[in-house]
């Protein structure tokens, strides 16, 4: 009963699209956007798509090491297996469910949660800690997942590092890893800086479609920010989060605007019994 409400859920939620023609609709949608760019603006559109899928793997594998030189993993296997579980759930719900999708807990008593190219996705020990059911974590996971399809931070070192560079710099380093360390940099400068504000908005956009299209409550995530809200009054461990995403309360509203009254009816999971516990 449970995988037919889920697979009603996701027709719903995807207006019936496969996956397959949701990603040929957006590939007509891109190459129909470049045909109205002016030519300048559609070389660098053009230059920002030249990284394969490769070599955004190869740049996110390398960032995600350094972060894991500095905070390693949790050490909770059962964990790690756990959160991968939901991560990669709802990433199969997203538009980009063949990449090669990596979630972990990392020790840090900060709250906040990290995403690097390629898939590479880390929620800290302290925002873990603040979670009530599985439709929260799933909300949080979907939300960096949302920066990943969207190439937020591959468009940040494009922008930075390699346009100016030609657009094939990219499959000429990222093979040897000593040129892809000094390319990229210590990459936690990349996931821990601020993004646009318009891309967490539009990622926290993405989150509460793909956690109902996961069968989740998609107030998973909105429940999550009124809590970090909550906790955010002279707190240091939410310190870091304001330096890498907008507060709480803005994105709140946000939200609220782009979702309306469209998911008041919709019923999903919240799973607060399934949520793992860490082990002290």
């Amino acid at each position: 009963m449970k995988i037919l409400f889920r697979s009603l859920f996701a027709l719903l939620m995807c207006g019936a699209f496969t996956t397959s023609s949701a990603l040929d609709f957006g590939q007509q949608l891109r190459d129909k956007l470049k045909e109205q760019l002016p030519e300048k603006v559609r070389g660098v559109a053009e230059a920002l798509g030249e990284t394969s899928q490769a070599d955004e793997i190869a740049i996110g594998r390398q960032i995600a090491g350094n972060l894991l030189g500095a905070a390693p993993l949790v050490n909770d296997a059962g964990l790690q297996q756990y959160v991968n579980r939901v991560g990669r759930w709802v990433a199969n719900q997203s538009e980009r469910p063949d990449l090669p999708w990596h979630f972990g807990v990392i020790e840090s008593s900060d709250v906040n949660a990290f995403a690097a190219p390629g898939g590479y996705i880390f929620v800290t020990r302290g925002l873990y800690a603040l979670l009530q059911n599985e439709a929260e974590l799933a909300g949080v996971l979907a939300h960096e997942v949302g920066h990943v399809i969207s190439k937020h931070h591959l468009k940040i070192l494009q922008k930075s590092r390699l346009l100016d560079m030609g657009s094939q710099i990219i499959a000429k380093k990222v093979s040897n890893n000593d040129n892809a360390q000094k390319l990229i940099g210590s990459g936690a400068e990349i996931v821990a800086r601020s993004l646009d504000q318009d891309a967490e908005f539009e990622a926290d956009r993405i989150a509460v479609v793909l956690t109902a299209r996961a069968g989740y409550d998609a107030f998973g995530l909105p429940s999550v920010l009124q809590q970090i809200g909550h906790y955010a009054s002279g707190n240091d461990s939410i310190a870091l989060l304001f330096k890498t995403h907008p507060h709480p309360d803005a994105r709140l509203q946000k939200l609220d605007v782009a979702m309306g009254d469209r998911f008041d009816k919709v019923k999903g999971l919240t799973l607060p019994k399934r949520l793992y516990r860490v082990k002290q």
